[in-house]
């Protein structure tokens, strides 16, 4: 089983360091930060990697809007250089809201966007000359990236939902980023990656299923709270975030919750709406139970083929993250 972490930044960033550093020293093989309209993750990115020494830094996720992919790859060879070639590049579409009202940028072919981006990182981070000539990038100078990399390759990892990012992934990626996925469902989704690799001629390609996964301790106190917490993301993804994450739940076994919960939610009925989300749902998508539970179901995950697990940080004083960190691993 393995496992990592989501620890974004604070204004207390150097609590965050600190928890991060309990994070590597218990063996977690990943850290990861996500960035919408709070902080820039690459400032973060740096600061993880001037303070840490083994573990695996990367974005979980960064979208392919807001920079160039040519400003990703000068970005992302000096922190490889700084890790010490511990990166890893995690990228995604974000969405039209994110796109177009805080960045100002037009949201237009998000997913042949992520394959241009990807292809043309690749290239720079390869020392390869960049001749590129793409529907949205298109570039005959032959410019290189003038730094010295780390690696010829740093892997990338894609937040792909769809049947057909989910594809173009396995066509192009060395892994991803599925969220809300059922623990039942990860060897199809290895498969789907896998079948894409081996039309797009790539062969025997390993690629990493890291997903996002929430945990939910049960003490005997405070069960129904966490109940309705392990609830509250599904019920944001399926009523408040567009139409991809409710039709992937659909499609992945869960057509009878969704219809129902966004049935009350389009009668403002609240309560109803998340009720709709069932046991058995949550259960199937997210991790809840006792802390031996919790590592049980990890465990379960992992067989199941999840191969790094992404928790995130709990929250409060270094102590309380190490021994709930802690407590996933061992009894």
């Amino acid at each position: 089983m393995r496992l990592g972490v989501l620890a974004g930044i604070s204004s207390d960033w150097e609590t965050d360091i600190e928890k991060v550093k309990i994070a590597e020293d218990l063996g977690y093989e990943f850290v990861g930060t996500g960035e919408a309209w709070g902080a820039s993750s690459i400032p973060w990115l740096t600061a993880i990697a001037l303070n840490t020494s083994k573990i695996q830094i990367g974005t979980a996720i960064l979208n392919v809007f807001s920079r160039t992919p040519a400003a990703m790859a000068q970005d992302f060879a000096v922190l490889d250089q700084l890790s010490g070639g511990r990166m890893i590049l995690g990228l995604g579409s974000s969405g039209k809201n994110v796109i177009e009202q805080f960045h100002g940028v037009p949201f237009k072919k998000p997913l042949r966007r992520l394959r241009e981006y990807t292809e043309v990182i690749n290239t720079l981070i390869a020392g390869e000359k960049l001749e590129y000539d793409g529907d949205i990038f298109s570039m005959d100078r032959g410019f290189r990236l003038n730094y010295p990399s780390r690696r010829d390759h740093i892997p990338i990892w894609i937040a792909a939902i769809t049947p057909k990012s989910i594809a173009q992934t396995g066509e192009i990626a060395d892994g991803i980023f599925p969220i809300h996925w059922p623990k039942r469902l990860f060897e199809d989704l290895r498969t789907q990656l896998t079948d894409a690799a081996t039309a797009a001629g790539r062969g025997q390609v390993e690629m990493t299923i890291a997903p996002f996964t929430r945990t939910y301790v049960l003490d005997g106190d405070n069960d129904e709270a966490q109940w309705a917490d392990a609830r509250e993301p599904l019920h944001y993804y399926i009523n408040r975030m567009g139409t991809f994450y409710y039709e992937m739940l659909q499609r992945n076994g869960f057509e009878a919750e969704v219809d129902e919960s966004r049935a009350r939610w389009a009668d403002r009925d609240v309560e109803a709406s998340k009720a709709a989300i069932s046991e058995a749902m949550v259960r199937e998508i997210q991790v809840i139970g006792t802390a031996s539970e919790v590592r049980e179901q990890l465990a379960e995950r992992a067989a199941l083929g999840a191969d790094l697990q992404l928790v995130h940080m709990p929250p409060g004083p270094p102590t309380e993250a190490a021994r709930q960190l802690e407590s996933f691993l061992t009894p």
